[in-house]
This record gives C-alpha cells, sequence and structure tokens, in this order.
C-alpha cells in the first residue's frame, strides 16, 4: 500500500486547474492499493481557499459549489483525517523552533510524522509527503519525510 500525506497546497490541486493538478489527479486515481492523509485543519484551509477563488472570479458560483461539494464527499470515504491532538499540536510547536513554517504548515507537518510513525509500526511502506510549498518540504525532509512536490510534475 502506498500512503501519501497531501496539504492544502497539494490537495486543492485535485479540485481546481493549476499547475500540477492533471499529475496529483493521476496519482489518487492510479493506485489500487492507496491511503490519503490529511489534518482535519485541512478542510477549512480548502474551504478557505474555495471561497478566496469566488471572491477573486477565478471560480464561478456552480464551480465552487461543485468543486466545494466534491471535497466533502471525498472528506468522507477517500482521506484518512486526522485530528489535531495535544501531541501534533506539541509537536508542532517544537518543529516552529526547527524550521521557518506558518502555524498549519507545522500542524501539517507534525500530523505527517505522526502518520508515518504510525504506519511505520505497523510495517507499511514510507509514507510520502505532497506539498507545493518548497520550505514546508525542505523541513519535511529534514524531519526524514519523503517528499514530493506536484509542481514539479507538469
Amino acid at each position: 500500500m502506498i500512503s501519501y500525506y497531501l496539504d492544502t497546497s497539494a490537495l486543492a490541486k485535485r479540485y481546481v486547474d493549476e499547475v500540477g493538478s492533471q499529475w496529483l489527479r493521476d496519482v489518487v486515481t492510479s493506485e489500487r492499493s492507496l491511503l490519503l492523509l490529511t489534518s482535519r485543519l485541512t478542510i477549512v484551509e480548502m474551504i478557505s481557499a474555495f471561497t478566496r477563488r469566488l471572491r477573486d472570479g477565478s471560480l464561478t458560483r456552480q464551480e465552487f459549489v461543485k468543486v466545494r461539494d466534491a471535497f466533502r464527499e471525498d472528506c468522507l470515504g477517500e482521506y484518512q483525517i486526522m485530528p489535531p491532538t495535544l501531541d501534533i499540536v506539541d509537536l508542532a510547536c517544537s518543529l516552529l523552533e526547527r524550521h521557518p513554517l506558518r502555524a498549519y504548515d507545522a500542524v501539517h507537518l507534525a500530523t505527517a510524522l505522526s502518520a508515518h510513525l504510525f504506519l511505520h509500526k505497523r510495517g507499511y511502506r514510507d509514507l510520502v509527503f505532497l506539498s507545493s510549498d518548497e520550505r514546508l518540504n525542505r523541513a519535511a525532509s529534514a524531519e526524514g519525510l519523503a517528499v514530493d512536490n506536484p509542481n514539479h510534475h507538469s
């Protein structure tokens, strides 16, 4: 089984067209045995990204409703949504002291590290951290995660 942790910058590419979107869509639909993980906070960030696009005119109201509803449905069946536990919050705070990250990015990285440890202890293959944020990817790599950036696949 292949496991991916998707931060918001990567996951958004599944729903809106931008650099790396087709690659990400191919990844999440081509694997038969696939585990897609993300943080519960991703839900807030995704709705924020969609509404921002609605306000700036890059999504019509109809497109907004379509991507919002598709995302919500996928949250129910396709993603393993991880809650921001106290351990994850503590780890995120520690990561902020080691890396120049934004708060939610630290939570994403802490969540991915927690998932990686959980999966590794159960004999799963290494988790791959997917993000379009190079700073976050550098921190994830420094923390020992395998990393890929959808923007590098056009």
